[in-house]
Parts: structure tokens; sequence; C-alpha cells
């Protein structure tokens, strides 16, 4: 009977959910509710209320025991992840932001992926765009591929991946070990640091099915978010923390670099999240640059210059920079 359950727990594993969460006490209820009801056992959520003001944590704590619950003082999105992946015991993690949902399906399609493909250390499916106001299917995430795939000499060459957000991020805990702890500079759009970091460490899957919902509310920071492209200077950020703790990302750090240094040209400031201005970006930029060779530094001030210039103008540092990259 003990090596039954044994051979049944192996061909099980313990999935579990992070679901981050400030100020959405309107959300909240709803993304709890689609962890709790996915057709796959075992699982366990972890609620991480990152020092919300609203009704949040009375919602939280009324699921009791359902949920584990981590209730910090407010700290960003990045010390929301790293507190909750220290509470989890799952040997695969799922994101999931507490203004998204997950089909009740997604766990269980997430883990067969895992099953038949040992080797992979994550899996990304897409996500489907609804507009809260008119309940109303405004789009879908785009994906670098689809099915298994394997990055890992792309990326190291420059190559921008479609990705999508965080709720539709899931890991192996090996692969999430690697990357995590996330800079905890990163209040909001901390996704981007373990998105760009996966595909590196290991092959990973590309899963086309829509199993995530993201809702576009007013109080987005970054998502559809046409008028904040002073959002795009926290490029610097993402690019500097990964190229220090994930150096083989060089030629794509720098790329992002160039694009927020752009956008600091333009604004003066480096934004972390909207109207949250990061401070020691002067510092930032220069320790950045004396991690460069004289090449890169060449390639990126190049790039700055042509991501500066109006979409529609005829850019003769294009050839320039095609040169430079090869």
């Amino acid at each position: 009977m003990d090596i039954h359950l044994n051979i049944v727990r192996s061909h099980t594993p313990l999935v579990s959910i992070i679901i981050n969460n400030y100020n959405y006490g309107s959300f909240i209820a709803t993304a709890i509710n689609s962890a709790l009801n996915q057709t796959y056992s075992p699982m366990e959520v972890i609620v991480v209320d990152d020092g919300s003001t609203d009704n949040s944590r009375e919602i939280i704590t009324s699921y009791q025991d359902k949920i584990i619950p981590v209730l910090k003082k407010n700290g960003g999105q990045a010390s929301a992840y790293n507190a909750g992946f220290a509470a989890t015991s799952g040997s695969i993690i799922c994101f999931l932001d507490s203004d998204d949902f997950f089909l009740p399906e997604k766990v269980s399609l997430i883990v067969k992926v895992f099953q038949a493909n040992s080797e992979i250390g994550w899996c990304f499916n897409t996500v489907k765009l609804i507009d809260e106001k008119i309940n109303k299917e405004i789009g879908l995430t785009r994906l670098s591929g689809v099915g298994k795939c394997d990055f890992r000499d792309s990326v190291k060459n420059g190559t921008s991946l479609y990705v999508p957000p965080s709720s539709g991020l899931c890991f192996r805990r090996t692969s999430l070990a690697q990357i995590l702890p996330i800079p905890e500079v990163f209040i909001n759009g901390a996704d981007g640091y373990p998105m760009k970091a996966a595909p590196l460490l290991s092959p990973g899957f590309m899963l086309e099915e829509a199993l995530t919902i993201m809702r576009v509310h007013g109080d987005n920071n970054s998502t559809c978010r046409q008028d904040r492209p002073q959002l795009q200077t926290k490029n610097m950020v993402t690019a500097y923390f990964l190229r220090v703790k994930f150096p083989q990302l060089a030629k794509i750090c720098n790329r992002m670099f160039a694009r927020g240094l752009s956008a600091y040209w333009k604004y003066r400031v480096v934004y972390i999240r909207y109207g949250v201005p990061y401070q020691g970006s002067r510092e930032l930029i220069a320790n950045y640059f004396a991690r460069l060779s004289l090449p890169e530094k060449m390639e990126i001030i190049l790039r700055t210059v042509y991501y500066s210039l109006p979409k529609k103008a005829t850019n003769p540092l294009n050839l320039a920079l095609k040169s430079s990259s090869r």
C-alpha cells in the first residue's frame, strides 16, 4: 500500500500558486477562487498581501486554512514574489496577479506538459486580455513559438522573445530557484526579471492555449497604457540587474538599456512604477557603462539615438545598428 501511494505521489507533483496582491480588494476573491477551483490536486495557494490599505486582508483571512496567507508590509511586487516563493513547498510554481484569474484546467494542463518533458524548466501559456468595463476580449498575448522550445543560444545572441506577463508564467522549482530572489527595487513589473532569465537556463514549453485571463482596467500600471511611455525608462533597471546576475544576456540587456536610456533622455527620470522614481538613476547608468567594452558603449549610444528618433523618420543609423549587432 505504501509503495502504491509513493508511485501515485510521484506522478502528481505538488503545485504552488503564488498570488501577489496590493490594494486589489475588488479582484482578489476571483483570483483566489480560480486557484482553489482548479481541476488538479494536490495544490497549495499562497496569497501574499503587500501591505494593502483597502479590504484585501479581510478577504484573504476569510479563506482561513484553504490558503497560505503571507501578510507583509509594503515592499513592492518583487518582494511579494520573493516572500511567496519562500512560503511554497511545490515542485511546480505558478504566478498569478490578483487582478487576473486562471481557467479551471490550467494547472492540470501545465503539469501534463512538465511530466511529458522532463528537461524543461518553465512553461508559459497564452494570456487573454479582457476589457473589464465591457467584459469583452480585446486580444491575446504573443508567444515566441509553440510547443517545446530551446532559446538558450538565441537569447545569448541577443534575440528578444515574446513572453506572456506574470500570470502566464509557470516554473519548475529548481529553475525558479536559480533566478530568485528578484531584486526588490521592482515595485511593479517584477515579472520582467524571471521571464527573461528562464529561457537562458533551460528549454521550456510555450502552451498556445489561453489559460489565463488578464483584466484591463483603470488601475493597470502598464498593461495597455499608451499614456505612460515614461515607464520605458524601467528597461534600464531591468537590464542592469539582469546583466549583473546573468552576463550571458549581455546583448539583450544592452538593447533594453538603450531603449530605456532613450526614454530617460526625454523624461530625465527613471520610473519603477508610474509616478515613483528610481533613486540612484545616474549611478545605475554609470555603473552599467562601467561594465561595457568600447564597442558596446558605441552600440548603445547608436541604439539610444535610433530609439529617440521619431517613429516615421527615415533613419540613417539603421544600417550601422544592423552591422554592429552582427
